[in-house]
Formats: structure tokens, sequence, C-alpha cells
């Protein structure tokens, strides 16, 4: 497996090159497997590919603030990124794996990987829900997926640093809750891991076994797709 440690200047373009390493696999002519790992300087809402704009996020307050309000090619709900939460993508090949294409297995695989890898650093780490991370019940990791031809994107949060205020003033109430949620309020259901970034990639890249850097990564293509997709209202705001 391939790693790329890359933040792009935009949150535009850091969501679109997640986006581009899927399309990247999925034309190469042999299994293309890949981590990479971004954070956003800002805070930036991000929408799932389903997410209704006006129920997920608050929309009012987005703007008063000039948070951008995004979306992303994956499911799930709406999260909020910013300083202290650690992005990660993972391009997984179903040659590779191919009992990745049934989907609660995919979650499985991957949340695996991670909890295992987290686990020397945080006793305790479960995985809850259908795409969750928790540690005492509170969850710091939020996933979803995109599943192609013959690659996944499976992506996600890290929450380690990050202002969890901002989970209330940007998010409205989310639309599907896990059991284990009980109703709890995001200040509430929610927590940061008291580690570093680079603590929590180092023991990441080591569970994945992402021993090489991709050199050259979709440059063309990230361009292409924040101006046909991510910097339109008609993508990112549509109900």
């Amino acid at each position: 497996m391939l790693l790329l440690n890359l933040t792009l200047p935009t949150p535009e373009e850091n969501l679109a090159l997640d986006e581009a390493l899927l399309d990247a696999a999925e034309e190469a002519n042999e299994p293309a497997e890949v981590l990479r790992f971004w954070e956003s300087d800002r805070p930036v809402v991000v929408l799932g590919r389903s997410s209704q704009a006006a129920v997920e996020a608050r929309l009012e307050a987005c703007q008063a603030d000039h948070v951008p309000v995004l979306r992303r090619c994956s499911g799930g709900a709406a999260i909020v990124a910013g300083p202290g939460c650690l992005m990660y993508a993972v391009v997984l090949s179903y040659e590779l794996h191919p009992e990745l294409r049934a989907l609660d297995l995919a979650h499985c695989f991957v949340l695996s990987r991670l909890r295992d890898a987290l686990l020397p650093l945080v006793a305790g780490v479960q995985i809850r829900g259908t795409s969750d991370l928790a540690v005492r019940e509170q969850k710091f990791s939020g996933n979803s997926l995109r599943c192609k031809r013959s690659h996944l994107l499976y992506h996600g949060t890290l929450l380690y640093d990050f202002d969890l205020s901002l989970l209330s003033k940007y998010l409205g109430t989310a639309p599907r809750q896990p059991a284990y949620r009980q109703e709890r309020t995001h200040g509430q259901f929610v927590t940061n891991l008291p580690f570093l970034a680079m603590e929590l990639k180092q023991a990441i890249v080591e569970g994945f076994g992402a021993s090489q850097m991709l050199k050259r990564w979709p440059q063309e293509v990230v361009g292409q797709l924040v101006k046909d997709r991510y910097s339109l209202k008609g993508w990112n705001l549509r109900h």
C-alpha cells in the first residue's frame, strides 16, 4: 500500500483528491491501494452524498461565520472538520480483498484495522454503530465509503484536538442515530483522543502496512473535479 500525507490549500481540493485517488485506482491496470492523510486549517461542514443540507447543517450559522458547506462523494451524515480533526482515506482493491464487496465486511475490515492500530495508544477502542469508533461510549471517529467497479474508497475522521463546540454550532440533529448514542447531544456524544496527529498517523500507517510513498497524485483530475463539482452550489447544497 502506498502512502500520501498531503493537505491541499482548500477544502474543495482535499475532498476532490479523495475521489481522484479512487478514480485513478479504477483506471490502473493493476490493484492500486493508497492510504492518505489530510487536515483542514479551517472549520468546514462536509455533507454526505445524500445529505439534506438544510436539515444536517445550520446553514445560517455557517454563512455568518464564513464556514464552507461542501458535499463529499461518499454516504453517511454531515460532519464538521477543521484543525484538530485528522482526516484519513484508504483506497482498497476488490481483487486483493474480494470480501469487501459486502458493505458490512468492508466496514468491519477497515474499522478493525483502525481499532487494532489504535489500541496500543487508546485502551478500550470499540467499533460502534455502523461505522463509528468510540472509547468509553464516546465517538471519536465517523466513517463512510464509496464503491466502484474494482476499488472502494473508505474515509473518515479522527478527532484529537478538535473544538467540539463547533459540532452543535454548525450541525443540525443527525437524521440517523446509532442506538449507543442514546439521544445524547453532539457535545455529550463525541470526544477527542489525547494524542498528537503524528502519533495517530504512525499507528495507522503501521496498521495498514503503507510502506511506500505515493510520488505522483492526480492533480489535473482534482482541478477538474473542483471545477465541475466541489465548487458548485448545485452539488454542495442540492436537496
